[in-house]
């Protein structure tokens, strides 16, 4: 009865495209290339690989497993195997997507009103290479009716492909959109890579240097460790809700793998479309300082010197990041609407799938315009905190980043390897992976327990220290 109401993945490659969807998002294509370029290029990546194999591999696999254990949504899962400690780390998990859809939603709106204008400018209606990208970005945020409207925009198309359910909704959405997404990307990648200068920024993604790690060893671990939980979508519900809709009969770790693996080559593509341009554009301190604006200044820049053939890539550019955003949004609604439909079915309740969809997207709408609004503070909208004059205080964005990605996840993940790495053992893990035929390997098992039990729990504490030090410093 449950199952039929919750729905099933209807092949593996389905659940892959789809997590890898959840996965390669904002984190990658926004988020990725500006940390990698705040935090010295090629220590930031050396640092995110490490933790993607000791830290990402292992709390996937983690999540994974709760989730198929339990077949239910986020906080039940955790519940079930972590009794209270584990209904924290749940509520955390439910948390995190909600606090992120607030401001992933208005990037998304950004993105959407990126692609109309580069396409008013190819049929030659608005002359948006007449101004530079800081111009025309000044003028988005500051369009307060465009941003919200564009936000309940693409709000709306995340519920019309939630609606049809986990099968004819997320899976066959994912199965178009990804392939797209890639090809999307390597066209891209191939232009920018052939602009004048672009060979520096591929230097400082790829040359070994060392030295901000000297410097600022915390610091780039904090925003490394940030960004592969970002990037990867762990600790935010994800991985577990979508690994409560996957068949026994499949491997967690060739999944795990398969996700983290996909992931960190498009989150390195992303790089190589991003950094190669905005160094062509601007040399390193583009790179350096545009932030979070990167994607939308100077890379707005890069196709406003093209001539003709610049709103053509502009469109491919952000349709990309259009279809990124809505796989990786759909992923966090789905966690919040499992916890929904599960909670009604616990309760003798219909599940009403569309119901529960229309009405957890209206109160997403309903945080997401005031981040809207306040347009990255330009608008001058109360910001909680925001008279400290610190980072998680300059504006609604940074203060709900603050809250999921900056406490929440961090200490989430910390919390729940310390659970399964003490309390409830690494064996519980095994015995889930291990169903219909599948082996967990003695070195593959004594390489986990380490991980969950020491290197995880270590790292993830320097994490949320750095995350929550960088939120607190002054603007």
């Amino acid at each position: 009865m449950e199952q039929h109401h919750r729905g099933q993945w209807g092949s593996n490659l389905g659940f892959l495209m789809a997590t890898v969807g959840a996965a390669v998002g904002l984190g990658n294509i926004w988020s990725f290339p500006f940390r990698m370029g705040k935090n010295g290029g090629f220590p930031f990546l050396i640092i995110y690989l490490v933790l993607a194999v000791l830290v990402g591999f292992t709390i996937m696999l983690c999540e994974l497993a709760i989730g198929r254990k339990s077949g239910k949504s986020v906080l039940t899962s955790y519940q079930k195997i972590g009794g209270k400690a584990g209904g924290f780390v749940g509520f955390l998990a439910l948390l995190s997507p909600f606090l992120i859809l607030s401001f992933y939603t208005v990037l998304g709106a950004y993105c959407i009103q990126y692609v109309g204008l580069n396409f008013a400018e190819l049929l030659g209606i608005f002359s948006l290479s007449s101004i530079s990208g800081a111009e025309s970005f000044g003028t988005m945020l500051t369009n307060q009716p465009l941003a919200i409207g564009t936000t309940f925009l693409f709000i709306a198309l995340c519920f019309l492909i939630i609606r049809g359910g986990i099968k004819d909704g997320i899976e066959k959405f994912n199965k178009v959109g990804m392939p797209a997404l890639f090809i999307m990307l390597v066209i891209v990648i191939l232009r920018s890579l052939t602009l004048p200068g672009a060979m520096e920024g591929l230097k400082f993604m790829f040359a070994p240097n060392f030295e901000p790690i000297k410097t600022d060893f915390i610091g780039v671990l904090s925003a490394a460790g940030g960004q592969m939980f970002f990037s990867l979508s762990l600790a935010m519900g994800i991985t577990v809700t979508y690994g409560s809709y996957l068949s026994k009969k499949e491997s967690l770790v060739r999944n795990s793998m398969l996700i983290i693996v996909s992931d960190t080559l498009v989150a390195v593509m992303a790089g190589m479309a991003v950094l190669p341009a905005a160094f062509a554009l601007g040399g390193g301190e583009s790179a350096a300082l545009s932030g979070p604006k990167l994607l939308f200044i100077t890379l707005q820049d890069v196709f406003n010197s093209m001539g003709p053939f610049g709103p053509i890539f502009g469109i491919l550019f952000f349709l990309f990041v259009v279809l990124a955003a809505i796989t990786s949004a759909i992923a966090l609604t789905e966690v919040l609407v499992t916890f929904v439909i599960d909670l009604r079915i616990a309760r003798g309740k219909e599940p009403k799938r569309n119901t529960v969809v229309a009405v957890i997207c209206l109160v997403l709408f309903a945080e997401a315009a005031v981040v809207a609004a306040d347009g990255l503070g330009a608008n001058g909208l109360w910001v909680p905190f925001q008279s400290t004059g610190r980072d998680l205080g300059s504006c609604w964005l940074e203060f709900m980043d603050f809250i999921s990605e900056g406490v929440a996840m961090p200490l989430g993940a910390l919390i729940m390897s310390v659970l399964i790495g003490w309390v409830v053992g690494p064996q519980a893990i095994r015995d889930e992976v291990s169903l219909e035929g599948h082996q967990m390997s003695k070195g593959l098992y004594t390489f986990f327990t380490i991980c969950v039990r020491i290197i995880a729990p270590v790292a993830m504490a320097f994490i949320l220290y750095g995350q929550v030090n960088t939120f607190l410093a002054p603007v």
